[in-house]
């Protein structure tokens, strides 16, 4: 019985050690500077906005705008279909987000039209008829509103690989709102803002364009060829700044090669040993920018970002799936770029509606209310059990010390972030012990108040009390799952506190305050409990 007695306390010890260990001597180590291992602070529990600091941005996804491209994408797409059929309109354009029109269908080529239209835009757009060979298409409600959620969906996943690739810490990238296009973007210990923000809402739409004419100084000059109007099919782009080209650029509308082709983008350097951005693309990029430089050789290439021309240069060979964006970049526009590119184009452009940046005193001072609260609360506990179990209180006061700094380090170990929630859970969690000691401590009592002996008593009062300390458990834990699974990141948080607040609790509530009984009546001879 010793024997088995001596391993329970040691694996006690030995379990109050590790997550000592992982987390809390970290907090001390830091507050006190004392020696950390590097590996150690790695686990270092994290701290969320509200106490770390940093920025709260609330965003809208112009969903319109995601909805129009593809509009203007399957339109142009149309057009191409048609030229090459060679079946030729007067004009194709598009009126709305979710409508296009085309006019001048001639009459002899209507079955022709009809087929190819079928083809492009039969499961997304309604067709109708109208006088003199027009037709209107028209997005179907069901399409819209899911390329609508898709827009959202889509922006919150780029957003979160894009801060991901930043480096901050437990971000929270929710959606946001009643009209399912805000997101919630939240950025511990973020510092220079600007930079999240430009990196977070920059759209990021790459493409590649044959140039059908120009450089030119002025969109005048650019035409002169074209009698001084735009091709239906074409569009004038103009250079960007930032790489030094304000020529103007008369390009086709259809892309060659987009952003949703590219495989990877890296830093690298030109040949002049500037900094630029190098992609590689995917096997149907390739095929496609292959298809498309072999057959325009001797003709400018447009890297188009944005909507501006970056670079553009002569095409002296069939190039399959490599490429380089050149520009005066900084190297830092270079990082950016790069990681824009890499995490992928967002469908649509973003608009700030909230913007909160909070300070790291602010944070600071959230800890320090949250620690008093916690103490306050340990220590009435404390003096509420010793003064009401007597020596017995001493067990659960034990148990309720095991149970916390275990939650700590559970929460570091998994890498679970402490919010102001989350210290609510916290203490909350120390009224869950409390109370599974009391119900375990009163049940003792009825035994002992039937005249059994304190061994006898005091294994009864576990084992009855176990099952219902596991099924109230149990039922706590399908409640603070409901909250992590739907709420935002303050419910969250203290759901996550919450379960593993509950996990540790059944430990130390039944094997540690157990052990601590048994290993006091191993020692010595006990005809009563101070109970």
């Amino acid at each position: 019985m010793k024997k088995n007695i001596r391993w329970k306390l040691i694996a006690s010890l030995a379990v109050f050690v590790l997550f000592f260990a992982v987390g809390v001597y970290p907090i001390l180590a830091q507050r006190y500077r004392l020696p950390l291992p590097a590996w150690l602070a790695a686990k270092q529990l994290k701290l969320g906005l509200d106490l770390k600091g940093g920025v709260h941005l609330v965003l809208r996804v112009q969903t319109d705008e995601a909805l129009k491209i593809h509009t203007t994408t399957t339109s142009e797409q149309l057009r191409e279909a048609l030229r090459t059929a060679g079946v030729s309109v007067k004009s194709i354009l598009v009126s709305s987000p979710t409508t296009f029109r085309v006019e001048g269908v001639p009459p002899e080529k209507d079955a022709d039209f009809t087929r190819l239209a079928d083809d492009q835009t039969t499961t997304e757009y309604d067709r109708n008829s109208g006088v003199g060979g027009a037709y209107d298409f028209t997005m179907k409600p069901n399409v819209a509103v899911t390329m609508r959620d898709q827009a959202v969906t889509q922006a919150r996943e780029t957003i979160d690989r894009r801060v991901n690739e930043l480096g901050v810490a437990e971000p929270n990238i929710s959606l946001y709102g009643q009209t399912n296009d805000e997101i919630l973007v939240q950025l511990p210990g973020v510092t220079d803002v600007a930079r999240a923000k430009e990196i977070i809402r920059n759209t990021a739409i790459l493409e590649l364009k044959i140039v059908e004419a120009g450089p030119a100084g002025t969109q005048e000059a650019l035409l002169q060829t074209y009698g001084g109007k735009v091709p239906d099919d074409m569009e004038i782009i103009q250079g960007s700044a930032t790489s030094g080209d304000t020529s103007f650029y008369l390009v086709r509308k259809a892309a060659a090669v987009t952003g949703q082709d590219l495989r990877n983008a890296r830093s690298t350097i030109d040949e002049n040993n500037r900094p630029a951005v190098g992609f590689s693309l995917t096997n149907e990029g390739a095929r496609k920018f292959g298809k498309a430089t072999g057959e325009n050789i001797g003709r400018l290439l447009a890297i188009v970002l944005d909507h501006r021309v970056t670079s553009a240069a002569r095409i002296e060979t069939k190039i399959n799936d490599e490429g380089r964006i050149t520009g005066n970049f900084t190297p830092e526009q270079v990082a950016d770029m790069s990681l824009i590119l890499r995490t992928g184009a967002l469908p649509a452009s973003l608009t700030y509606l909230q913007q909160h940046v909070i300070g790291p005193s602010l944070g600071a001072d959230s800890i320090r209310s949250g620690v008093t609260a916690s103490l306050v609360g340990l220590l009435l506990v404390v003096a509420f059990m010793l003064i009401y179990y007597k020596l017995s209180g001493v067990n659960a006061v034990i148990a309720l010390i095991f149970n916390l700094v275990i939650l700590l380090g559970l929460m570091a170990y998994i890498g679970a972030t402490m919010t102001l929630p989350g210290i609510a859970g916290f203490v909350l969690t120390m009224g869950i012990g409390v109370d599974s000691n009391v119900l375990i401590f009163e049940r003792i009592k009825e035994e002992l108040a039937a005249q059994r002996g304190v061994r006898q008593a005091i294994n009864a009062g576990f084992s009855r009390v176990f099952l219902t300390l596991l099924d109230t458990h149990i039922a706590s834990l399908i409640s603070a799952a409901f909250l992590f699974q739907f709420g935002t990141g303050p419910i969250r948080g203290f759901a996550m506190t919450l379960v593993i607040g509950l996990i540790s609790n059944l430990f130390t509530s039944t094997f540690v305050s157990k052990t601590l009984f048994e290993a006091v009546l191993g020692h010595r001879q006990t005809a009563a409990l101070s109970i």
